[in-house]
């Protein structure tokens, strides 16, 4: 299939009837924006993917529940920064449900077509009172800019350094239909079923059954091939809406493709923006009977800690990445494997090759520029086998800095 899917200006709000918001309403000491709302049009298919932490938020669940009874119908999204509002007791659903109920009234909308998510530190309660004269100006600016998708990724940062969002167009028979997205996540990232939170539009009207397994899909092949950290979220949501015309079956493929290709930019700017990173690390895998063995030997390599510190330190100690490669749990042939980082081989067959390492290197030292230098991926290819599957994973290396922004995250 033909991907016709390209990069347009716009983030969450790039599709038509969308709109958004992001105010400081307090929550975070730094006074940066820290509430934000993004807004579908009626009759908008919601999918959702969520932790699956045993530890998990209110909010997760009462997201989760909402789809369930609602048939995978929502109209608005709410999201907060500064706390998780995990594990703080019966207080924390009824403190969700409340802050639902509150924006329904001020949309005219069912609560039940309010979802909402939270992100922070775990343990602490939400400054209701804040949150709620929040809503005041959060309602009040939402619009359909590229201003107000701007300002709504910002507004549901963390430690984050930089915002992540991002839209795609493509002509799909006689009409053009958009994706939009954002994403927060540089610590505790290594997703099991979702990945810290994302948000997803779309302008065209899908049947909410395929719309949810196509989101899963993209989010197996994306999202949940991202490692920073080895950490699961309490709090890891995933949301996409679509409204629109319908998009008739035949050109439901394209639109699969749009959203795998959407997901994977957030999954790459999430990695690029670790705690404490300098690269973004791609590890690609061939040989394995399935895509799903490859992503997991992939996402083992970029977790592992020697791996990551190796690459931190541009030693290009290829042996840590075989090694890791070996203990994913999949079935390799030894005699098969051949890696290359960068444009450099290093093993071919099982042997390592005679490859000059003063190379690599410089290869590795070149991509040391962090969120900040979008030329600093560190490519590493891994055949494990003969099979005719592949799979790719994200992360990043591991820096002191990882060390220090988490040893005094709370004090």
């Amino acid at each position: 299939m033909e991907d016709c899917w390209s990069p347009v200006a716009g983030g969450i709000t790039a599709p038509k009837g969308f709109r958004a918001s992001g105010v400081a309403a307090g929550l975070k000491p730094s006074g940066a924006r820290d509430l934000a709302v993004v807004v579908a049009p009626p009759g908008a298919s919601c999918a959702g993917v969520f932790t699956r932490n045993q530890v998990r938020a209110a909010c997760v669940d009462l997201c989760a529940e909402r789809l369930q009874r609602t048939g995978g119908k929502a109209r608005a999204v709410i999201v907060n920064a500064g706390q998780a509002n995990a594990c703080t007791g019966d207080m924390a659903r009824a403190e969700s449900e409340r802050i639902t109920t509150a924006l329904a009234q001020r949309l005219n909308l069912p609560p039940e077509q309010i979802q909402i998510c939270s992100t922070g530190v775990i343990g602490q309660p939400l400054p209701m009172d804040r949150l709620l004269k929040g809503q005041v100006s959060l309602t009040a600016e939402l619009a359909a800019t590229k201003e107000a998708a701007a300002a709504a990724a910002e507004a549901i940062l963390t430690t984050d350094l930089v915002s992540k969002h991002y839209a795609l167009e493509a002509q799909i028979g006689a009409r053009r239909v958009r994706l939009g997205g954002m994403a927060k996540g540089s610590g505790m990232i290594h997703p099991d079923m979702a990945t810290m939170l994302a948000f997803v539009t779309c302008d065209a009207g899908v049947d909410p059954q395929w719309w949810q397994q196509a989101l899963q899909a993209a989010v197996d092949r994306s999202l949940n091939a991202v490692t920073v950290d080895g950490d699961t979220s309490t709090n890891d949501t995933v949301l996409a809406f679509a409204a629109g015309p319908p998009l008739p079956t035949e050109h439901l493929p394209q639109l699969a493709l749009g959203l795998e290709r959407l997901c994977c930019g957030l999954a790459k700017a999430v990695a690029r923006d670790g705690e404490g990173a300098t690269c973004l690390l791609e590890v690609q895998v061939t040989g394995t009977a399935t895509a799903a063995e490859a992503r997991t030997v992939a996402r083992t390599v970029c977790g592992s800690s020697l791996v990551k510190t190796a690459i931190h330190g541009r030693d290009p100690n290829w042996g840590r990445i075989v090694a890791a490669a070996g203990r994913a749990g999949v079935p390799l042939d030894p005699d098969a494997l051949a890696l290359r980082i960068g444009p450099h081989p290093l093993l071919k067959d099982g042997r390592p090759l005679a490859t000059d390492l003063a190379t690599v290197r410089r290869y590795l030292q070149e991509r040391a520029g962090g969120a900040y230098l979008q030329d600093d991926c560190v490519e590493i290819h891994l055949v494990v086998g003969t099979g005719p599957a592949s799979g790719s994973a994200w992360g990043c290396d591991l820096s002191q800095e990882y060390i220090r922004i988490n040893a005094h995250y709370t004090t």
